[in-house]
């Protein structure tokens, strides 16, 4: 039986040494230019110190707002030509394609010999467009130079040739002559291979590359506004070694009396929230477990869909109906006044500070509970039928295999996310008690999240608001160990 697995396995035939070599050369490279597109300091694009210094070769391609925005002068006095910024964005995109090209030949250099072969010709392709879109940059910057020396106003438009121009120019000359050096080593001889097949192992990091690339995009790549926390900044500003202060702002967090009494209101407000989260993180098993007992597969159906639909209405729409419901004259008063015959049911429930919190709990329940019970409803699933028949002939009830097959067969589960949970006890997220908040209930209602925002967007102190960011991210990372520790100590089992 084995021996007949393995026959239907495909078979790849590796690369030589010599061939290696420049393949794994030629991958390095394309996978670094790349993760370069989202990377604002690699951007060849930006010609002039009036564009954003926060967008990426990506951005630059694809959003004309972001290189305009700071340009509104200077185009309406004609300092450059419209037609410059629209060349401008034909290059980056035309510098990105090659990426891309080049992108898809990497992934294909994966396969057998045939695969590798086919992969090289995308490979090859993606090197000169690479430089055909780096020309264009390159025409743009001397259209740029010429129409600013001709109005003498070079130095109100910064026209500038940046230092990713150059990063890309060498990633083009590696990529090419790579894929032409791996081109000329192949193996000419494919083994009797008609068709282009892969290793499985391949496959499945394939299909796992855009999650790990979003990661990277969205979760690591922010990163690098950490460096924020070291300088002096000003919005608008520049980060330069005249406002670089080293831990000046780590230390306000503790030197500076106002700071520290608020950093402890809302880490008891985050707290607090967090920890009726995780006290009540067993409603989604529960939901789950009591959806599954109900035999009507229609009802099922139903129940579930108009329990999730609340997890895709955005906050806003939320809050739009807690008005319509809760506010002076909304739902709730008119009822009391109209039905009940109350007077002076005139409360507006949404501006009293009373119970906060266990309000926004039962916000929070309400809209996540049927999103949240969906991973623990499919691993109801996934638990063996015979186990629950072994158990009916044994004499159990209904109860009895739920609590002895169910609930056991879902905690594995139910503790990778009751892990997750306490590592991100400090993030409960902002959008809740940003649309929630007012000035009645702000001392109880502020999260570290929505503190974050109100220091560094409201009151425009980017650097202590990323320091509060940063500790937040050490913390949580070290409740995640923690909490891992404890399980792997107590269960035997462990996330990491």
């Amino acid at each position: 039986m084995q021996s007949t697995l393995k026959a239907r396995e495909p078979q790849v035939q590796a690369a030589s040494l010599s061939e290696r070599i420049p393949l794994w050369i030629y991958r390095l490279m394309a996978l670094l230019a790349g993760m370069a597109l989202f990377f604002p300091p690699a951007n060849p694009g930006r010609v002039s110190e009036k564009i954003n210094e926060a967008a990426s070769l990506f951005t630059t391609a694809v959003s004309r707002g972001t290189i305009t925005n700071s340009m509104g002068r200077i185009l309406r006095s004609q300092w450059i030509q419209d037609a410059d910024i629209t060349l401008l964005m034909i290059a980056c995109a035309v510098v990105m394609l090659g990426v891309l090209a080049c992108g898809a030949g990497a992934c294909m250099s994966l396969g057998n010999t045939a695969m590798r072969k086919k992969g090289l010709l995308p490979s090859l392709l993606g090197g000169p467009v690479m430089a055909v879109g780096l020309f264009l940059i390159r025409l743009t910057y001397n259209r740029m130079l010429a129409h600013g020396t001709e109005v003498d106003k070079l130095d109100r438009i910064g026209i500038m040739l940046p230092g990713g121009f150059w990063v890309y120019c060498a990633f083009a000359g590696l990529l090419f002559l790579s894929a032409l050096i791996a081109l000329f080593t192949m193996d000419k001889d494919t083994h009797g291979q008609n068709r282009m097949e892969m290793d499985e192992k391949y496959k499945l990091f394939l299909m796992m590359l855009p999650v790990i690339l979003l990661s990277f995009i969205f979760a690591y790549l922010p990163i690098w506004g950490w460096r924020y926390a070291f300088f002096d900044y000003k919005p608008g500003g520049t980060l330069s070694a005249d406002n670089f202060v080293g831990f000046k702002w780590f230390g306000s967090l503790f030197n500076d009396p106002a700071t520290v009494r608020d950093l402890l209101r809302v880490l008891r407000n985050t707290l607090i929230m967090s920890g009726l989260g995780i006290a009540t993180s067993w409603l989604p098993i529960a939901f789950a477990v009591l959806l599954a007992e109900v035999r009507s597969t229609k009802f099922q159906r139903v129940v579930q869909t108009l329990t999730t639909i609340p997890n895709f209405i955005s906050w806003v729409l939320v809050y739009a109906i807690a008005i319509c419901i809760f506010s002076t004259d909304g739902f709730l008063n008119s009822f009391l006044t109209n039905v009940m015959h109350q007077t002076g049911a005139n409360t507006n429930y949404l501006q009293i500070a009373d119970h906060t919190w266990l309000k926004m709990l039962l916000w929070g329940t309400w809209k996540g509970i049927g999103w949240s019970a969906i991973i623990y409803i499919a691993g109801i699933a996934g638990i063996d039928q015979q186990l629950y028949e072994a158990a009916r002939v044994d004499g159990a009830n209904r109860f009895r295999c739920i609590w002895h097959i169910t609930i056991p067969g879902l905690m594995p589960t139910y503790m990778v996310m009751l892990l997750m949970s306490i590592a991100g006890i400090l993030s409960n997220g902002m959008e809740q008690y940003l649309v929630f908040e007012n000035a009645m209930n702000k001392d109880v209602i502020e999260v570290l999240d929505l503190y974050v925002y109100h220091i560094g967007i409201g009151s425009n102190q980017i650097p202590l608001s990323t320091v509060v960011g940063i500790s937040k991210s050490l913390v949580g990372v070290t409740l995640l160990f923690a909490a891992n520790g404890i399980s792997k100590a107590i269960r035997g089992e462990s996330i990491i």
